[in-house]
């Protein structure tokens, strides 16, 4: 335990940086930064799960409380936002009453109430039908959330548990206004109204969005910027060519470590760069509902083929994977060694003898010469090489398979609505913590985001005893259960290799602070330009 939260702690890597306590921010300027997709798939942060949408919307947003911006590499602490302060639980650490700011005002200037932060809870943790919400699985230990008065809202908890404020942290669940909610849940899907450090300004499908400073913003002298501007361009060499020529001055998502030692060859010292640890892995999704994937023989034998531990090495060198593991953020208390890890399928040490069992599965289900479509999203890193790697795998078990990248909009769709026979997928989370984290794997009847198409009682058993409990060593052992009832018994997803997160940038920008996820403090409130 004390390992891991002295990893937190210190997990963000810098390089070349400088001390940012003896820099005095300067205001004005307004940001280019890069997006690394042709679009969002929509505006809604209740309803995706995508980089896409958090880097392009989330400085028009509030929340409730999210992780430090001072600090966001300590995952173990938050701070408020839109409340007074952070509540110690009554009855039992089942209840949560939280003290709303009364100066917090919406872009159309009317006034932020707990009623619009219950409203938009409950769109997240209650969805209305046909109202999609990703991180639905996060909040199976919410009862009730209601408004007490203008100034309090309440979260009734069916049990006290130590996943829940990392869940109420998570940025993503925007503040959205109640009144434009009850008329319709769906509108914040294309159109954009917040409480946030900016206002909305412009958008150009495929092309750009823009903000510009907000001067209600309730936080003191934030932000300093005047405006940003973000570029939408899903090839790599575009946004590399952009950073050089300084018509863009960071992406925040990450690039691979060759682009890396490329900018700042090209740059000197014009560049700083950060490195961390990633919550973010790559995943194969095989849709139990087309056949032959609808038998655990087969979903077995395709992740029996990949040999993670001999592709680790060379995949880093040219992607943003890096470490093998299991479906839990590598050194925290409930990862697997490497020794339980070598006991699940796809983590054998010995590749030729996986793949041998792989191929006995094949022709023992009447599937030999299996031929199939992967859907992929048209991202390079780490999507396109991830395809390209796990084909090649699978071919040295007679296994053929073509890709079918789709633009993230389409890609997102395709998932939803099972459009596809194995898909490549990403299970990237905020704040570290296994316990959410594992939501990811949980049947879609549980969770919005798992897009297998299954169901499966015993897994969700595990997950709800796994959440209850309080003892680590008895939680330890349940994530066991759990990791090998979805990644090898059943096979329900194949997971493939942890990322690292490298972000190169133009040195005249300051205030950013490279945390664990490229998904947290996103609001670009603290983000300055020294020049």
């Amino acid at each position: 335990m004390r390992r891991w939260l002295a990893a937190c702690l210190a997990i963000a890597v810098s390089l070349g940086l400088a001390a940012f306590a003896d820099e005095t921010p300067k205001r004005g300027g307004t940001l280019s930064f890069m997006i690394p997709a042709d679009s969002p798939p929509s505006f809604d942060g209740h309803r995706e799960n995508t980089f896409a949408t958090i880097h392009a919307v989330a400085p028009f947003y509030s929340v409730l409380i999210r992780a430090n911006p001072e600090n966001p590499a300590d995952t173990t602490a938050f701070v408020c936002d839109v409340c007074t302060e952070i509540p110690r639980p009554t009855d039992g650490g089942r209840t949560y009453a939280f003290r709303i700011r009364d100066d917090v005002r919406f872009q159309d200037g009317s006034v932020m109430t707990a009623y619009d932060v219950a409203a938009s809870w409950n769109k997240i943790v209650n969805p209305p039908e046909g109202v999609i919400s990703v991180r639905l699985g996060y909040y199976s230990m919410i009862d009730k959330i209601e408004a007490a008065d203008a100034n309090i809202v309440v979260f009734n908890l069916k049990f006290a548990t130590i996943a829940f404020l990392p869940a109420l942290a998570d940025p993503y669940a925007f503040i959205y206004k109640k009144a434009i909610l009850d008329r319709d849940p769906h509108w914040f899907e294309k159109n954009i109204m917040g409480s946030g450090p900016f206002r909305f300004q412009d958008y150009q499908l495929g092309q750009s969005i823009s903000g510009v400073r907000n001067p209600d913003y309730y936080r003191p002298g934030l932000p300093y910027l005047d405006g940003f501007i973000g570029i939408f361009a899903d090839k790599q060499a575009v946004r590399v060519a952009a950073i050089k020529a300084d018509r863009a001055a960071i992406e925040f998502r990450g690039f691979p470590p060759a682009t890396r030692d490329e900018l700042v060859a090209a740059l000197g010292d014009k560049t700083t760069v950060q490195e961390s640890d990633w919550n973010c892995g790559a995943l194969v999704t095989p849709n139990h509902a087309r056949k032959p994937f609808d038998d655990a023989r087969v979903r077995r034998a395709l992740t029996l083929a990949i040999d993670r531990w001999h592709g680790a090495a060379p995949m880093s060198r040219i992607t943003v994977s890096r470490t093998v593991g299991g479906i839990v953020f590598p050194d925290s208390p409930l990862a697997a060694s490497n020794e339980e890890l070598e006991q699940l399928a796809g983590h054998w040490p010995d590749i030729e003898k996986s793949r041998a069992e792989a191929k006995r599965l094949l022709k023992e289900a009447g599937a030999e010469g299996l031929t199939f479509e992967l859907l992929n999203r048209n991202v390079d890193q780490p999507y396109k090489f991830n395809g390209t790697w796990v084909i090649d795998e699978w071919s040295k078990i007679g296994v053929r398979a073509t890709q079918r990248v789709l633009p993230t909009g389409p890609y997102e769709e395709a998932l939803r609505r099972g459009d596809f026979a194995v898909a490549i997928d990403a299970e990237c989370q905020n704040i570290v913590n296994p316990l959410l984290d594992g939501t990811k794997y949980l049947p879609h009847s549980v969770s919005d985001a798992n897009y297998g198409n299954y169901d499966d009682p015993t897994e969700v058993a595990i997950y709800d005893r796994m959440l209850r409990e309080t003892d680590l060593a008895r939680q330890r052992d349940l994530m066991r259960q759990f990791e090998r009832l979805v990644l090898d018994t059943e096979a329900h997803e194949s997971f493939l290799l942890w990322r690292y997160r490298i972000v190169p940038y133009r040195s005249y920008v300051k205030g950013f602070k490279i945390s664990p996820s490229h998904y947290v403090n996103q609001d670009l409130a603290t983000i300055w330009l020294d020049k």
